[in-house]
C-alpha cells in the first residue's frame, strides 16, 4: 500500500507515523514544498521515502496536509492524476472553500473532505507524535459526494488511528471552527502581545507567569504560518466571532469601571457552565 503525505507538519508527520504502526504494509512517502522538512522527516523516521507529484498516479492513499491557503489549489492537481481507486483526503481546518474547488471536478468522487481536531502548539517534522488522534474527533464534509468504496476506505484508516466520526456540512463547519477554535488562537495570540507590550523586563514575565498564564498563551507558540492562511480562509466567520468578543470583553470591563461586582460575578458564574459541557464530551 503506498500512502503519500503532502506537507509533513505536525499533521502530516503524525498521521505518516501514526499510519504506519496502524498498517504496517504501507510504505510511507512524504512530499513537502521544503527540502529541509523532507530530510528532517526522513532522518526522524516520519517517513520512509521522499517522493515527487509523479509518485501520486501510483498511490492508494493521498493525505494533504499543506497550509490550508494552497489546498483548494492543490487538491484538483491530485484529482487529476490519481489513479481509479485511489481516496485523497485533507486535514485543512476550513472546508467551504477547499469543498467548493472540486465540486464539479471529474474525480469529487475520489476526494474526502476532514478535519481532524487534534493537534499541538508545535511545528515541523520533529512537531510529529505518535497517538496525537486517539479519541479525537475527525470531522468529514460531504461524505454523500464520496464514493462508497472509497469511504469505506478512508473510515477503515479513521478507526485505525483511534478517531471518532462526525458529519458536517463544510459552512456549518467553518462557521462553528472560528469559535470553539480560531478564536481561542487569535485569544492567545494577543494577550501574549499584550503581556510583552506592558512587561518590558522579560524575567518579570518568566518569574511572575502563573500556570494560567502558561496555558492560556500556550496557543501563541504555533507557527504564524499556518494560522495567518487559516485566519485569511475564514476571515468572514472569524471576523464575526471576534466581533462578539469584544463586545463582551468590553461588558466586562464596563462592569469593571462601575463597580458593578455582583454583575461580575453572574457573568462568571454563568460561564462557569462551560466545564459541564466539556466534561460531558470527554
Amino acid at each position: 500500500m503506498n500512502v503519500i503525505v503532502i506537507g509533513l507538519g505536525l499533521i502530516g508527520g503524525s498521521l505518516a507515523l501514526d499510519i504506519k504502526k496502524a498498517l504496517p504494509n504501507a510504505k510511507i512517502i512524504g512530499i513537502d514544498a521544503s527540502e529541509k522538512h523532507v530530510e528532517e522527516a526522513l532522518l526522524l523516521g516520519v517517513i520512509e521515502h521522499a517522493g515527487t507529484f509523479d509518485d501520486i498516479k501510483l498511490a492508494d492513499r493521498i493525505i494533504i496536509a499543506t497550509p490550508v491557503n494552497s489546498i483548494a489549489t492543490l487538491l484538483p492537481q491530485v484529482l487529476d492524476v490519481v489513479k481509479e481507486d485511489a481516496i485523497v483526503l485533507d486535514v485543512g481546518s476550513t472546508k467551504a472553500a477547499i469543498c467548493k474547488s472540486v465540486e464539479n471536478h471529474k474525480r469529487r468522487r475520489n476526494f474526502i473532505a476532514t478535519h481532524p481536531i487534534a493537534g499541538t502548539e508545535f511545528s515541523g517534522p520533529s512537531a510529529a507524535i505518535h497517538g496525537l488522534f486517539e479519541g479525537k474527533t475527525n470531522i468529514i464534509c460531504e461524505v454523500e459526494k464520496t464514493a462508497f468504496k472509497l469511504q469505506e476506505k478512508a473510515l477503515e484508516l479513521f478507526r485505525a488511528l483511534g478517531m471518532r466520526i462526525r458529519y458536517m456540512d463544510p459552512v456549518a463547519h467553518d462557521t462553528h471552527i472560528a469559535y470553539v477554535s480560531h478564536l481561542s488562537h487569535i485569544s492567545s495570540f494577543m494577550l501574549g502581545k499584550t503581556v510583552i507590550e506592558k512587561e518590558k523586563d522579560e524575567r518579570d514575565i518568566f518569574d511572575m507567569a502563573g500556570s494560567g498564564f502558561a496555558s492560556t498563551v500556550r496557543l501563541a507558540k504555533s507557527s504564524p504560518t499556518t494560522w495567518a492562511s487559516i485566519f485569511k480562509e475564514n476571515k468572514g466567520n472569524v471576523t464575526e466571532a471576534l466581533r462578539l468578543y469584544i463586545a463582551n470583553l468590553q461588558h466586562f470591563q464596563q462592569l469593571l469601571e462601575q463597580d458593578d461586582f455582583d454583575g461580575l460575578h453572574a457573568e462568571m458564574q454563568d460561564t462557569n457552565r462551560i466545564k459541564d459541557i466539556l466534561n460531558g464530551i470527554k
